[in-house]
């Protein structure tokens, strides 16, 4: 019995063709989860999760960061077409997605047994943390005040969240324990379903 999270390594190679198909396909399926969203209970209002992200770090696992970086953006400039706040959402969306999955991938292909996968979606998760705080606070919120008084965003905040009183809280206690929790989800789904889709992928590749 090996110490792999698979039988197999990851998969290292593709042909050109096959990497455009699965990461078209891989786009697309991430493209619909990205409309799929949901609330986090005391979470501000305005951050939702999405699943978008499994596909892009089951693709990384698989065959590295930089066909992860491509199903992003695809993924992010195909919804940048019906974009609800400047495009700045997709922006930040995607710059949060390629470091998660920039460091989990790089992580796991250098060590690909169990202890691996699980320190490099750890990895990773802080990873989204620390990126998607720092793009509520420059990217984000800047938008949103353009829009709506920066007191009204922190009240609509404190609301749900008591301890969000201020810009800093609001990074501290709301955008900070978001990405952590968005983070820790996209981990578990993608190591629960792993192991089934990349045997599929390479039966087919086979």
């Amino acid at each position: 019995m090996t110490n792999t999270i698979s039988p197999n390594k990851p998969l290292r190679s593709a042909t050109r063709v096959q990497m455009i198909t699965l990461v078209g396909v891989f786009a697309a399926i991430s493209t619909i989860l990205m409309f799929i969203e949901m609330p986090i209970p005391f979470m501000p209002p305005f951050l939702k999760v999405d699943l978008s992200g499994v596909p892009i770090l089951i693709m990384g696992f698989m065959y590295g960061p930089l066909p992860a970086i491509y199903v992003t953006i695809i993924k992010d400039a195909i919804h940048m077409l019906s974009s609800q706040t400047g495009c700045v959402g997709e922006l930040a969306d995607m710059i949060i997605l390629c470091s998660f999955s920039v460091v989990s991938s790089l992580l796991y292909r250098k060590n690909p047994s169990r202890k691996g996968v699980v320190i490099s979606v750890l990895a990773g998760a802080a990873t989204i943390t620390v990126v998607g705080s720092l793009a509520n606070k420059f990217m984000l919120i800047p938008f949103y005040s353009k829009v709506m008084p920066l007191e009204a965003i922190i009240d609509a905040c404190h609301a749900v969240n008591p301890m969000v009183d201020s810009m800093n809280a609001y990074i501290l206690f709301g955008a900070a324990p978001f990405n952590l929790i968005k983070g820790l989800i996209l981990s578990v789904l993608t190591l629960l379903l792993y192991n089934k889709m990349s045997g599929f992928i390479r039966s087919r590749m086979a």
